[in-house]
Formats: C-alpha cells, sequence, structure tokens
C-alpha cells in the first residue's frame, strides 16, 4: 500500500482530501452545537475549500515534475469540481440534520419520492452535475495549457469528454427517467375515472339492496 501511494501520491491526496472533509465538517458542527463555539466553528468549517486548493495545487506540482497523465489526475479534476458544486449542499444536509439532534432544530425535509416534487429534486441535482463538470472541464484546460507536456495533454484532455458522458448519462438516468414515470402515474390526488365509476356503481347496488 505504502508503495502504491509513493507512485500515485495525487490518489491518496486525493483519498486524504474526502477524510478532511469529513473530519472538518463533523468537527466544525461539533463546534457549533454541541460546545456553542459559533466563530470557531464558521472558520473549521470556511477551511473545507482550502483542500481542494491543496488538491489541485498537488496534481499540477505531480505534472510538472513529469508523472505521467494518468487516472489519478483525472480523478483529481473531477473530485474537485464535484467538490465545489456538491460542498455547499453537503455542509446544509449535514448542518440541518445536526441541529434536529442537537439544538431542537426542525426534522430535516427528505427529497420527495414521487410527483412533482421528485422531478424538481432531481433536476436541480443535475444542474449541479453540470457545474461539477464545467469546473472539471476549466481545471483540465488549465493544467493543459499551463502545466502538461505534449504527452500529458492527451490523457488529460481525454477526461472532459468523460465528465460530459457522465452529464448525460446523469439526465436521462435522473430527471428524463423520472419524467417518463410520471406521465404513466395518475396525478396524486385524482382518482382513475374508472375507479370512481366502479365506486357509483358499487354504491347504486347497495341502495337497490
Amino acid at each position: 500500500m505504502t508503495d502504491l501511494l509513493a507512485e500515485h501520491p495525487v490518489a491518496g491526496l486525493i483519498v486524504g482530501c474526502e477524510i478532511g472533509l469529513w473530519v472538518l465538517l463533523g468537527l466544525g458542527l461539533a463546534l457549533r452545537y454541541l460546545a456553542r463555539l459559533r466563530l470557531l466553528s464558521t472558520l473549521v468549517l470556511a477551511a473545507i475549500p482550502l483542500l481542494d486548493v491543496v488538491l489541485v495545487v498537488a496534481t499540477a506540482l505531480d505534472l510538472h515534475r513529469g508523472a505521467p497523465a494518468g487516472l489519478s489526475h483525472g480523478l483529481a479534476a473531477v473530485y474537485l469540481g464535484f467538490s465545489v458544486a456538491f460542498g455547499p449542499a453537503l455542509v446544509r444536509w449535514a448542518d440541518a440534520r445536526f441541529a434536529h439532534r442537537f439544538a431542537g432544530g426542525p426534522a430535516p425535509v427528505r427529497p420527495p419520492r414521487r410527483g412533482p416534487g421528485r422531478q424538481k429534486h432531481l433536476w436541480r441535482e443535475w444542474y449541479r452535475v453540470v457545474v461539477a463538470a464545467a469546473i472539471t472541464s476549466a481545471v483540465l484546460g488549465g493544467l493543459v495549457l499551463l502545466v502538461a507536456s505534449p504527452e500529458q495533454d492527451g490523457p488529460l484532455a481525454g477526461w472532459i469528454g468523460r465528465v460530459w458522458a457522465v452529464v448525460g448519462l446523469w439526465l436521462l438516468l435522473g430527471p428524463v427517467w423520472e419524467e417518463g414515470r410520471n406521465r404513466g402515474r395518475e396525478p396524486d390526488g385524482v382518482a382513475d375515472p374508472a375507479d370512481v365509476a366502479g365506486g357509483r356503481r358499487s354504491g347504486s347496488v347497495s341502495r337497490g339492496r
């Protein structure tokens, strides 16, 4: 394991950033709701984006020293994009649960499981994926233009196409799929006409008796 991390330091740093994210998030919220140290909590939570800065700088330095552009460098850019796009929502999600558990806050509202509310939630999530892909593409483009050698350009640029393929799949398997399911359902609270007619017939038979 040590040899693997030595050969692919960026991969190890991605894991470290993910662990650091949860450590800082948990520590920041514990300081806010358990220790009642709101200012210190805010400072700890504000340090979370610094992990992304460390990751992108380390990735650039690794490429600059001549490391072959590989899986870990592409994943670093993808991780950075999704971290920036989804990070604020993740902090809000965790904050709502800490507030409910330790500060008497309202119960967190779960995303709707069906209907227009579900559709809206999936579209909002997909928009974040688009933002993540745009950030990923910008990071990869910056690495290609500013750091990478000609031998590194191709592997890095290839990740731009991959991340936008994910955007397309997310669109099809998320909001588009849900929209198709909703078209086959009756709107909530609206009874099927056949059921209504059947109920009327049953009522007529009962009164006839």
